[in-house]
C-alpha cells in the first residue's frame, strides 16, 4: 500500500558498530554545551553512552558499541567512517575505511538483548530484544519548495574572480574520434534565447574550458568523459547543453500508468547535497521554459517526492538509494532515458556504488547505450575507475582541462605538523586569527564533527555541521546558515567534500587529512572556485598521515594523480592555442 510507504531505502537493514577511538570522542568527565551558538547539542556521558538533552536529531542514545542483556561484546568495528554518501540502498555508510583497528568493548548498556547497542544518532536500535527487526519511524520531513523568486534563484551563483582570465591559458586534451570545434563564447554556441539568456544571468560571462569543449560535444550527440579541476563549471558544462537540446528537439512529456513517470534525463550524484545543488541549477538554467525538473534523495517523505515525480519531468536528480526506491516501486522507468549523467563519476564507479549503477544500467526499461547519451564528470578519474566507466559509454570523447586530478592553483597549500592531541588546540589558534572569515573544516567522524562543533561553539563561535547522522531538515538548514552567512564555520565529514558551490569560503581546514590523495583534492576544491583565491590549511600527524605524504608532494609540485585517456589515442587534440606549461595551473 502506498500509504504505508516509509524510508527503508534510507535505514540500515543491521546495525553497524564503527570502532570506538578515544581520540575522536569527548573527554572523560567532560561535558560540552553549546546553547544558542547554531550547534544545540548539549552531550553528557553516562553509563558509557551518549544521550542528546534535546530534539536536534541525533538520536537520544550514542551506545559505544554496548553490551548485550546478556553482557554480549561490542561490535568488533574496525571501520573508521570517512563517508557519508548514500550508497546504492541509501545508506550512509559507503565510503568508510579499514585502518586495522579493533572496536573496543562497549561500556554502555544495549538496549534488551541486542549487540553493539544503538545506532550512531539513529536513535533506537532496529533489533528489539528477542532479535526481532523493529521497523523504522516513516521519514515525514517535507523540504521546502524551491523558490520561484528570479533576484534569489540566479543570485546564488559564485561570481569568477579575479585568476578567471588564467582559464583561457589552461591546457586541453581532447582524445577520441572527430570531436567537434569548441565553442568561444555562450552568444555564438547555437543556444538558444532562453537558454543564452539564463546562463548569462546566472553570471557565467565567458565558457570555461570545459564548458568549451562539452557544449558542443554534448550539442553533438556524443558521449563524454569529462575531467576538469573542481569550481571550473563542469555542472553547468552538461546541464546547458542538455536543455538546449530538450528544448530542441522537444518530445512528449511521459507519466504511465498509476503515475509513474518516465524523465527524459536522469542526474545521479552520491550525495544529498549535492543533488540538491543540481537539481537548483537545473531550475535555473530551465527558467521560463516548458522543462520540468524534479529530485529524489534520502531523508525526506516518500510521499511528498512521490507526488512531485508522477506529475512528469524533463530532468530527475537524484540520489541511488532513492532512484532505486522508486524504480522498484514502479514510480520511475528509464522507458524515456535520453541522457544519463553521473557527476562526481569517479566516487559513482567505485566498490560502494558500482552495483546501484550496473543495476541502472541494465534494467529492463533502459534505453539502450546506442540511443542515448551518457555523460560522466569528475575532477579526478582514476585508471581503474576509466576501466570501468568504459562499459557504459559508446565512442566516447576524453576531454581532459590541466593536470587530471590535480588541485587548483588558485589554492594556497599550507601544512602544519600537529599531532593528534594538538590538533585542537591548532584549529582554535587558526579560527582566532581569521576572525569572521568563513572557514569549512573537514573531520573524518561524524562523531568528530560533532565534538569539533560544539567545542567552537562553546567559545563563542559561530559554528554548525553537517554529516550523515544529521536528520536531512538538520542538514540542509546547516547547509543553508552556511551559505548565508549566519554561521561562519562548518564542521564536515564526507559528506560536504565534494561538488557544493558555497560562495566565499575563505579556508578549507583539514582537520583530519583523508585516505585518499582524490579525496583531498576534492576537499580543498570547495574555496578558490571559478578563479578566486582561496586557502587550504592542513593538519599533518606523522602518525597517522605518513601513507598519504608522497601523494601530497606531487600535488604540492603540481603534479597530480594519473588520470589520461587509457585508450591512448594517438590523435590527442592539445585544443587550446597559446597555452601555458602546466606548472602555471
Amino acid at each position: 500500500m502506498d500509504d504505508e510507504w516509509d524510508d527503508s531505502c534510507d535505514m540500515v537493514v543491521a546495525p553497524v558498530v564503527p570502532a570506538y577511538n578515544h581520540n575522536n570522542d569527548v573527554d572523560e568527565g567532560h561535558s560540552v554545551s553549546a546553547m544558542g551558538r547554531g550547534f544545540t547539542t548539549f552531550i553528557d556521558e553516562q553509563e558509557g553512552g551518549y544521550f542528546t538533552k534535546d530534539s536536534n536529531g541525533f538520536g537520544d542514545r550514542r551506545g559505544r558499541g554496548g553490551r548485550g542483556g546478556r553482557g554480549g561484546r561490542g561490535g568488533r568495528g574496525g571501520n573508521r567512517d570517512r563517508g557519508d554518501y548514500e550508497n546504492g540502498d541509501g545508506n550512509y555508510n559507503g565510503d568508510r575505511e579499514d585502518r586495522g583497528e579493533r572496536g573496543e568493548r562497549g561500556r554502555g548498556r544495549g538496549r534488551g538483548g541486542s549487540r553493539g547497542g544503538g545506532r550512531m544518532g539513529g536513535g533506537d536500535s532496529p533489533t528489539e530484544g528477542d532479535g526481532e527487526v523493529k521497523k523504522p519511524e516513516p521519514v515525514t520531513y517535507i523540504p521546502p519548495d524551491p523558490t520561484e523568486n528570479e533576484d534569489e534563484m540566479f543570485g546564488s551563483s559564485i561570481s569568477s574572480g579575479i585568476n578567471f582570465g588564467k582559464f583561457d591559458h589552461i591546457a586541453v586534451k581532447v582524445t577520441g574520434e572527430n570531436p567537434p570545434q569548441a565553442i568561444d563564447s555562450f552568444e555564438r554556441a547555437n543556444l538558444r534565447k532562453f537558454v543564452v539568456e539564463n546562463v548569462l544571468k546566472s553570471g557565467y560571462k565567458k565558457p570555461t574550458p570545459i564548458q568549451k569543449h562539452a557544449i558542443p560535444i554534448i550539442m553533438n550527440g556524443r558521449d563524454l568523459m569529462g575531467c576538469a579541476q573542481t569550481g571550473s563549471g563542469k555542472t553547468a558544462a552538461f546541464l546547458v547543453p542538455i536543455i538546449n537540446t530538450l528544448l530542441q528537439d522537444s518530445r512528449e512529456l511521459i507519466v504511465g500508468e498509476n503515475g509513474c513517470a518516465q524523465p527524459q534525463v536522469i542526474i545521479v550524484s552520491p550525495t544529498r547535497e549535492l543533488t540538491l545543488q543540481i537539481f537548483n541549477e537545473a531550475r535555473k538554467f530551465a527558467f521560463g521554459t516548458v522543462l520540468k525538473v524534479a529530485t529524489a534523495y534520502g531523508g525526506t517523505a516518500v510521499r511528498h517526492q512521490s507526488d512531485q515525480i508522477s506529475r512528469g519531468c524533463h530532468i530527475l536528480v537524484a540520489t541511488p538509494g532513492r532512484l532505486h526506491d522508486f524504480v522498484d516501486r514502479n514510480r520511475i522507468s528509464f522507458d524515456s532515458i535520453r541522457f544519463i549523467v553521473l557527476d562526481e563519476a569517479d566516487r559513482m564507479l567505485d566498490m560502494g556504488f558500482i552495483p546501484s549503477i550496473e543495476k541502472m544500467m541494465q534494467h529492463p526499461t533502459m534505453v539502450q547505450g546506442t540511443d542515448r547519451q551518457t555523460l560522466m564528470f569528475s575532477a579526478t578519474f582514476p585508471e581503474d575507475i576509466q576501466h570501468l566507466a568504459g562499459r557504459f559509454l559508446n565512442n566516447y570523447l576524453f576531454v581532459a582541462v590541466g593536470i587530471v586530478g590535480g588541485a587548483s592553483a588558485d589554492v594556497e597549500q599550507i601544512f602544519y605538523e600537529v599531532s593528534k592531541y594538538e590538533k585542537k588546540t591548532k584549529l582554535q589558534e587558526l579560527v582566532s586569527e581569521n576572525v569572521n572569515k568563513r572557514v569549512l573544516v573537514f573531520v573524518e567522524t561524524k562523531r568528530n564533527a560533532d565534538f569539533i562543533a560544539s567545542l567552537l561553539s562553546e567559545q563563542q563561535m559561530l559554528t554548525t555541521s553537517i554529516h550523515g547522522d544529521r536528520l536531512q531538515r538538520e542538514r540542509e538548514e546547516a547547509l543553508d546558515n552556511f551559505k548565508r552567512g549566519r554561521h561562519v564555520i562548518l564542521v564536515a565529514t564526507a559528506v560536504a567534500a565534494r561538488g557544493l558551490d558555497i560562495k566565499n569560503v575563505d579556508i578549507v581546514v583539514n582537520y583530519d587529512l583523508p585516505k585518499s590523495i582524490d579525496e583531498y583534492v576534492h576537499r580543498i576544491g570547495r574555496t578558490g572556485r571559478v578563479g578566486n583565491r582561496g586557502m587550504a590549511v592542513s593538519f599533518y600527524d606523522s602518525e597517522q598521515d605518513s601513507a598519504l605524504a608522497a601523494d601530497l608532494a606531487k600535488i604540492l609540485r603540481q603534479g597530480g594523480p594519473s588520470g589520461s585517456d587509457i585508450r591512448n589515442f594517438n590523435n590527442a587534440v592539445a585544443a587550446e592555442p597559446g597555452q601555458e606549461p602546466d606548472e602555471e595551473w
